[in-house]
């Protein structure tokens, strides 16, 4: 009887704990997803299964420890020791596994001659990020900053970034010394290489209705768009219009 009476005590306690540790973890849903990693790169940059792996263990494990220590056979304070104990644990994961996924979360949608390269913190060097204009810079209230690559400004630079990429050093998109705002000409650049959306829906179908979905929402006719792809964890494209600016995503290889 009175293992029952501590089973049922117990699971009730774990249930609060649940709860309480559940609201938490909306909590941090709305900050890695409404800021750090908004649509589309939870799926992107792979943030959604990072974040879903970091609180679905966290989330289980708090309430699996009160299951297990609590017990209202204990001195009151022995009780409130070990259930705090578990919770500056589960507080202690939370920090760090928030804290990976802050460096995990994209920086910079960089267009690079064909392409868009999705960046994150391990890719560059922030002290070098740091020395950007104040518009280019990264904040944790700003979701990934769309930049465009400038020309080497002689051969002797060319080489040297040459040199290093086919060494498996940093190309220019991971270079923030090339990083130019993504408006006007630096912009325009990506229209070269830019294909049809046509030929995109050609290859995947079952785009189509998200392509017109995406169309009528900007009032844009769908034969004036193009796409070019998007490097990230996930075949994506990206869909321009004819002053080169991003109206949206799509999901699919784009090579």
């Amino acid at each position: 009887m009175a293992m029952q009476q501590r089973l049922r005590a117990a699971t009730r306690a774990a249930a609060l704990h649940l709860v309480g540790s559940v609201a938490v973890a909306v909590l941090a849903a709305a900050l890695v997803f409404g800021f750090w990693f908004p649509y589309p790169y939870r799926d992107l940059a792979g943030g959604r299964e990072l974040f879903l792996l970091i609180i679905a263990v966290d989330v289980i494990c708090g309430p699996l420890l009160t299951m297990v220590l609590y017990n209202p056979a204990k001195p009151r304070a022995e009780l409130c020791r070990d259930l705090g104990l578990v919770v500056l644990i589960q507080l202690a994961a939370l920090g760090y596994g928030l804290h990976v996924v802050w460096q995990a979360r994209p920086l910079y949608l960089v267009q690079e001659v064909d392409r868009f390269k999705v960046l994150s913190m391990p890719d560059l060097d922030m002290a070098e990020v740091r020395k950007l204009p104040i518009p280019m810079q990264v904040n944790w209230v700003k979701g990934p900053i769309t930049v465009a690559i400038r020309a080497p400004k002689d051969a002797e630079e060319q080489q040297k970034v040459l040199l290093e990429s086919v060494q498996g050093g940093r190309d220019y998109a991971e270079r923030p010394e090339f990083y130019l705002p993504y408006e006007g000409a630096a912009a325009l650049k990506a229209l070269q290489r830019a294909k049809p959306l046509a030929a995109f829906l050609d290859k995947q179908p079952s785009q189509r209705s998200a392509a017109a979905d995406l169309a009528a929402s900007k009032g844009l006719d769908m034969a004036q768009l193009v796409y070019l792809p998007v490097v990230g964890r996930q075949d994506w494209v990206a869909v321009l219009d004819a002053q080169a600016q991003i109206q949206g995503f799509l999901k699919g290889d784009g090579f």
